[in-house]
Formats: structure tokens, sequence, C-alpha cells
């Protein structure tokens, strides 16, 4: 049985980064900063509220007899009571005979064109972990960006502001990108099972190294970019939070609702219409905090049984990373532009120049990634390098053809200002302009 790390690591950031929270906030307030304190406890309490309810609506403990399990979570230890559930089942595992197992079938990952069907015996501890697995993984990624990632990018300009890094503050925020990047990278993983669910997917370590440099880079500059526009130009940030914010809020809703498909009422058979709608609200409101700072890796869609489409859209991806690059070289020129005094001793055009390509080494991880270490790369039906050769044959085509039409225009005016030059001879002089433009056209 798979030894629960997942589960160790998330109860770890959840702790220490709540841990970190509150001892920066008592700073604050000694230090007679009440709006940054009641700030610091927002982006910590509120996360630590939603992974409560995470993990009681994944395990169903709402319409279960457990008072214990409710009131501890009600006192915020939840993922401390789970995990340590966790630990008993594992340990328990090799020494209790399961009187009943199910079994599961998986398809391998084709080889030389052949993929074989296999059987797995699941026993009932292996799939409390399992259960058990999948609620943290959702708990990680709603802490991570409803919750670490408004607090690193706060804790970041509370330091641009006051020019002064503590060791308490500098650690926290260190936690808080630690829990984004894990959290980015759970939804890479969850993006990967889901998609490709009738397969038996096998992630390699090395697969997890490019994944965790991918969402560091593309995180960590996406923060600095929206510090260093906030600090200067307060007004507009909200502008560019909320028009990302609603973009990616509404996009699942416009989809379903052009798509003409039922309310979807299979998400749990407990729950009302309203109730629903709830989740689906704070599905799409989760779905937007994690586009506001990545890529997702999983595009909803409301009128599919899973809620998440499977195919693969490399031109979403595509377009997702060039408008992000765009946005954010505007909004670095934004901040050259009208850049206060605190940056006086930066040197602005190198700090623009390594954001710029830190975002893009983001994204060459990214396309080491689909290109080497994606586990199900073969199922793809084309590579990434198969996408970018043809990209750049539909460049040298279009680049060709402009040639063509440039050539052959030239060569009309030439015919023109030749006849208008010598207009008695011009039954002469059509037929040498008429095998000039045959070559031209031959050669071009």
């Amino acid at each position: 049985m798979k030894f629960p790390g997942s589960v160790l690591a998330s109860v770890f950031l959840f702790v220490a980064e709540t841990t970190a929270a509150l001892y920066l906030s008592s700073t604050y307030r000694s230090g007679g900063d009440g709006m940054w304190q009641a700030l610091t406890l927002l982006f910590s309490l509120l996360p630590c509220a939603l992974v409560q309810l995470t993990l009681l609506f994944v395990h169903r403990d709402f319409s279960r007899d457990r008072p214990l399990v409710l009131l501890l979570h009600l006192l915020q230890l939840g993922p401390l009571f789970r995990c340590f559930e966790v630990f008993c089942i594992y340990c328990q595992s090799g020494h209790i005979e399961e009187p009943y197992v199910s079994i599961t079938k998986k398809r391998q990952i084709p080889k030389n064109g052949f993929s074989e069907e296999i059987e797995k015996e699941v026993g009932q501890a292996e799939g409390k972990l399992f259960t058990h697995r999948s609620a943290f993984s959702r708990a990680s990624v709603i802490q991570a960006f409803l919750g670490s990632a408004p607090q690193l990018t706060l804790q970041l300009y509370i330091s641009t502001l006051q020019q002064d890094v503590t060791v308490g503050r500098c650690l926290f925020m260190v936690l808080s990108l630690l829990s984004i990047v894990y959290g980015a990278l759970r939804c890479n993983i969850l993006a990967i099972k889901i998609k490709y669910d009738e397969y038996d997917v096998k992630v390699k370590p090395l697969a997890y190294v490019c994944i965790f440099l991918w969402r560091s880079f593309e995180i960590a500059t996406r923060v600095i970019v929206l510090v260093l526009f906030t600090s200067v130009l307060k007004a507009w940030v909200v502008m560019v939070v909320l028009v990302n914010f609603f973009s990616f809020f509404l996009y699942p809703w416009i989809l379903f609702w052009c798509s003409g498909s039922p309310f979807p009422e299979n998400i749990e058979k407990a729950l009302s219409r309203v109730g629903t709608t709830i989740v689906l609200c704070f599905l799409t409101l989760l779905y937007a905090g994690i586009n506001m700072f990545c890529w997702s890796a999983v595009q909803l869609k409301l009128n599919n049984p899973d809620l998440i489409s499977k195919s693969q859209n490399w031109y979403r991806l595509l377009a997702y990373y060039m408008l992000r690059f765009i946005e954010n070289a505007v909004l670095l020129l934004m901040w050259y532009l009208y850049k206060t005094d605190i940056y006086m001793y930066v040197c602005a055009p190198l700090l623009i120049l390594q954001l710029l390509i830190g975002y893009c080494t983001a994204i060459l991880f990214m396309l080491v990634f689909y290109q080497f270490f994606h586990p199900c790369k073969k199922l793809f039906s084309s590579s990434v390098s198969e996408g970018f050769r043809q990209w750049l044959k539909c460049v040298c085509c279009n680049c060709r053809q402009q040639k063509a039409h440039e050539s052959v225009g030239k060569t009309d005016l030439r015919s023109t200002g030749d006849r208008d030059e010598t207009p008695s001879s011009s039954k002469i002089s059509s037929v040498p302009s008429q095998i000039l433009n045959a070559d031209e056209l031959c050669s071009a």
C-alpha cells in the first residue's frame, strides 16, 4: 500500500501556514497596524473554514452521526484528526485480513501500440486511503488559491511599502509560495487522473520536479508583477483583478448556457437545487482564483457529469499563456512609467527583463513536461514538438505567400510604368512583361 505522503504534506503546510499567520498578525497588532492584521487573519481563517467544509463534504459527514468529528472540524482541528485517522488505517492495513475486496479494471499506457487491461484488488483500507487522499488534494488546492495566493501578494506588498522584510514575514512568504506551488501541482495531478481515469497512471519523480519548477517560476513572477503594479497604481489594480476574476468566473457559465443543457442534478444526491447551485458557484470561484495566478490545467464543463472537460485543448493553453504574457508585460510597462521614489535604487529595465525571462522559463518547463515527462504522452494525438513544427510551417507558408503577392504587385507597377512611358510600342513590350511576370512568379 502506498505511503500517504501527500496527506502529510498537506497537513504540514496547513498547520505551518496557519501558525505563521497567527504569529505575524500578533506582530502587526503590537505594531499598531490594524488593517494588515485584519487582512492577514482574513486570508488565513477563511481558507481554514473552507478546508473544514471540503473535508466534511468529501467524506459525507453531514449525513452521518459523528458529533465528535463535527466538533473537531468546528475547532479547526479537522485536518489533524483526518491525518491521524489516515495513519491509523495505514499502520493497521498489513495486520488485519480484509474479508471484502473490490476489483477495479484499468488499462495500461500503450506500449508499441498495444494496451492491456489489468485487474487489481482494492480492499476497504485502500479505498478509505484513496478517499482521504482525494479529500486532502482538493483541500490543498482550496487553501493554496483562496488563501495562500492572496496572502503572499499581501505580505509582499507590505514588504514593498515598508522596504523591510522581517524574518517572520520572510518565512511566512516562503510557506505561502510552497503552498501555492503544491496546490498547483495537485491541480496537474488531478487533471491527469480525471482525464485518463480508465488508465493506470503512474507519475515519475522527474515529472514532479518539472511541474514544481514550472509552477514556481509562473506563480512567483505573476505575484511580483501584481505587487509592483499595485504599489504605483492602487486604483487601477481593482479593475485588473475584477476583469480577470469575472472573465474566468463567468466563462464556464456562458458555455453552459450556450449549450442549452439541463441543470446538473447528479453532483450529490442529498443536495437540493439551491445546494447544487452553491457548490457550482464555489467551483467556478475556485476556478477563477486558480487562473488568476496560473494555468488551472483543467477546464470546467458544467454540462458534463464529471464537471471537467477530458479533452486536451492546446489552443486554449496557448491562448492563455500568450495573453498572460502580454498582460504581465503591459503591467510592468505601466509600473515603469509611474514608479515612485521607493524604487530609486532598483534597476527597473533589468527587473522587467528578469521577470519576463522568468515567465518564459516557466513556459519552457511546461513544454518540457508535456514533451518528455507527461505520464500519458503516448495518448496525445500530437506532441509539443509536432505542434511547434506545424506552427513553423504555417508561418513560413504565410511569409512565402506574402512575398509572392509583393513581387506580383511590384511587377504590375513596373509593367504599367513601361506602358505609360512608351505608348506606341505597347504591343511589342507586352510580351516581355508577360515573360517577366511568369519568371518572377515561378521564382516566388
